[in-house]
């Protein structure tokens, strides 16, 4: 991806001067590629502008960042700093999802591109890692002064009226050669290659080839013309598989060299050796004998120094984070982590323990036990344990066999049928909440991309565990809340068989504004209420724990229907809550055989007879309790003869999106029509479940059912 036009995104000047300005700090810096950013006009967001010494194409998945986003480039603008990261695995543990989009090793540092308190960008820098390269010996001020020089000129196009801003496509800088060969030079060069008894050739940043020997095009089975041009992975039959495209990468993004050997044809194996640097690669490749693969390897590639990522691991991530985003409770998050790291590592046992009070506590574990978890589970964090050594230090261990384990923990009691372990620390906002063990059922090799993406998968494996645990706790928070809300019990009236159930909704927190209650007046008479706030969240819930118990006061004084509704209705005006709240109540003579109904706007009850019909009572309507401080609530006097039903229920219960509210109700009333004689617990589960499975739900349920005893 070479000079890719930016549309006349910045004035050819200033655009010519910033890649100066670029190229000089990555020779200043001593680093072998950068990246520029650009804060859009608007200020929310980065792009990509131009980058040295690595294709623009590399860094797609960072093309364009929230400013607000939880990735190098992005903290560094939003605070202000340097960023530095000398090892690929410290990346990965603090920016799983950076370490993800380029798992290879290498040094990297984002620093802000300032003027004052200005931000104008961040400049992205890459050095060979510390691993592999000794310790990077950048500048810090160094860096700092090429950000100012970026800056000024950023800010001087600004003032000048021809603002430097980021194209739709970001640009590539082309490689300038040290210094011009002499075509005497270049054809020795061709001539001195074409000797060799093995194969070479010249691939640019992109992966193209620039130059073959003969030897090299008959080795891969294609002519010299055909080659020319085209990305080896795309030129060849057997290019179908990551290995080398991914060594490639690997090469150019590390500036390290890497091998591996691939089977090219049914018989023959072939071995590569890539050597980078600012220009491009060169690729010695010549015939090898076959060797065994490592278990999961892609079909005819092994590794020599490095083992590519495989396709099955990378679609196992990009699956397990899609995942993860939308997983709620601990459950949740065990079975996904096993359901898509198990089959892509070819691992056979994975645990999850969570720091809990200053011990490990097994959240889930699948598969053959990793360590034998009564040793573990509660283990303080200081106990002599791999997996407590490793949470205290934040650093993963991966122990390739049996012995490794041994020699590193020689405590440690490993379980027969298991013999390589990688211990994952869980590490969210900074502080260690749990760890994530892997363990396998033989020797297991860990290359050093391997290491980077399950290091990387930790991180959003401690982000969704901290979620999850967040939500478990809401959740008991919110049905303890709930419970207090709602009555412990309904009494007990002789002659009435009396059901309630309360259903929160499938979003939130488990806690809305919905509500019942049943008031003992005397030994004949009670207020039975139902009723819906506004919302379904905490504020509806403490709404309406103002609101129960407010009409619970109005019935124990024996108010009428019309009374109870009238005062309730001006202590919520007097509140200026800005929410209102709907209410059906019923006062219940059992002595007498009747029932007087009022309703604030609330859906209608529906009353199956003794002969088993059912009518959806339409009450007169009074106004929702909340809004006119002066409304009236007119009442509706009702028989109720031995084995007559009366259904009080919130909206929730027959609301369905597509479906008319009155056809709706109209169905309630039928399954009441239709469903046998039972008692009454009885019939509110069956309307309960019955509510679950027809369609999507998204508000509470609350549910008062009433029978007078059958006489006899």
């Amino acid at each position: 991806m070479r000079g890719v036009a930016d549309a006349g995104a910045s004035p050819p000047a200033e655009r010519a001067e910033l890649d100066r300005l670029l190229d000089l700090t990555v020779r200043d810096a001593g680093a072998h590629a950068a990246a520029l950013f650009l804060l859009t006009p608007d200020r929310k967001a980065l792009r990509l502008a131009v980058t040295a010494g690595i294709p623009a194409e590399y860094l797609t998945p960072w093309l364009g960042i929230g400013l607000a986003s939880h990735v190098p480039v992005a903290e560094a603008a939003r605070e202000r700093r340097l960023l530095w990261y000398r090892r690929t695995e410290e990346l990965a543990r603090r920016y799983p999802r950076t370490a993800i989009a380029l798992p290879y090793d290498y040094a990297m540092a984002a620093a802000p591109i300032l003027t004052g308190i200005t931000v104008w960008g961040t400049l992205l820098l890459f050095w060979p890692s510390a691993d592999t390269a000794g310790p990077v010996d950048a500048s810090p001020r160094r860096i700092d002064a090429a950000c100012r020089r970026i800056g000024w000129l950023l800010r001087d196009a600004v003032a000048a009226g021809r603002p430097v801003t980021a194209a739709a496509l970001p640009r590539t800088l082309p490689w300038l050669p040290a210094r011009e060969r002499e075509p005497a030079e270049a054809l020795a060069a061709a001539d001195y290659v074409e000797r060799l008894p093995e194969g070479g050739c010249s691939l640019d940043l992109t992966g193209r080839i620039t130059y073959i020997s003969a030897i090299a095009a008959d080795l891969l089975g294609r002519s010299v013309p055909d080659l020319i041009g085209r990305r080896v992975w795309r030129a060849v039959s057997w290019g179908d598989e990551p290995v080398f495209e991914d060594r490639h990468r690997a090469a150019v993004v590390s500036r390290q060299p890497v091998s591996f050997t691939s089977l090219v044809a049914p018989d023959r194996w072939l071995a590569f050796e890539l050597y980078p640097d600012a220009s491009g690669v060169s690729v010695r490749i010549s015939p090898a004998g076959p060797g065994p693969a490592p278990p999961g390897m892609p079909a005819g590639a092994r590794a020599a120094r490095g083992a590519p990522v495989r396709v099955g691991e990378l679609s196992q991530v990009v699956h397990l984070a899609a995942a993860l985003s939308e997983a709620v409770g601990m459950c949740d998050v065990v079975e996904l982590v096993a359901t898509e790291i198990l089959p892509a590592f070819h691992a056979q046992t994975l645990a999850l323990f969570e720091a809990e009070e200053g011990r490990l506590r097994v959240v889930g574990c699948r598969g053959h036990n990793p360590r034998p978890l009564e040793l573990v589970d509660g283990a303080p964090l200081s106990t002599p344990a791999p997996e407590a050594e490793v949470l205290a230090s934040g650093v993963p261990g991966f122990y390739a066999s049996a012995e490794e384990l041994a020699l590193a923990h020689p405590r440690a009691v490993p379980p027969k049928g298991l013999h390589a372990w990688a211990f994952l620390p869980l590490v969210a906002s900074g502080r260690p909440v749990g760890i994530c063990v892997l363990a396998f059922d033989r020797p297991h090799a860990f290359p050093d991309s391997q290491r980077i993406i399950l290091t990387a998968l930790a991180g959003l494996i401690a982000q969704a565990l901290e979620r999850a645990r967040l939500y478990d706790t809401s959740k008991e928070l919110a049905q303890a809340l709930q419970a207090a809300l709602l009555p412990d019990s309904l009494p007990d009236l002789p002659g009435l068989d009396v059901a309630a159930r309360y259903l929160p909704s499938v979003r939130g927190m488990d806690i809305g504004g919905d509500f019942y209650d049943l008031v003992r007046v005397d030994d004949t008479t009670a207020a039975a209420v139902i009723g819906d706030v506004q919302g379904h969240n905490v504020t509806a819930a403490a709404l309406m724990g103002r609101t129960r118990p407010a009409l619970r006061s109005h019935a124990a004084t024996g108010a009428t229907p019309a009374q109870a509704l009238a005062q309730a209705n001006r202590q919520l005006v007097d509140m200026d809550s800005d929410r209102f709240v709907s209410c059906l109540y019923a006062q219940l003579d059992l002595a007498h055989g009747r029932a007087v109904l009022a309703t604030a706007g609330h859906p209608p009850p529906i009353l199956r007879h003794p002969d088993g019909h059912t009518e959806v009572l339409r009450l007169p309507p009074g106004l929702l309790l909340g809004i006119d401080r002066d409304a009236d609530y007119p009442t509706t006097e009702i028989p109720l003869e031995s084995g007559t039903v009366l259904a009080l229920y919130t909206d929730g219960l027959v609301e369905t999106p597509g479906i008319d509210l009155d056809d709706s109700m109209d169905g309630l009333a039928t399954r009441l029509a239709q469903a046998p004689p039972q008692p009454m617990d009885r019939l509110a589960t069956d309307l309960i479940d019955h509510a679950k499975h027809t369609g999507p739900r998204t508000d509470d349920i609350a549910l008062l059912l009433m029978r007078l005893a059958v006489a006899g």
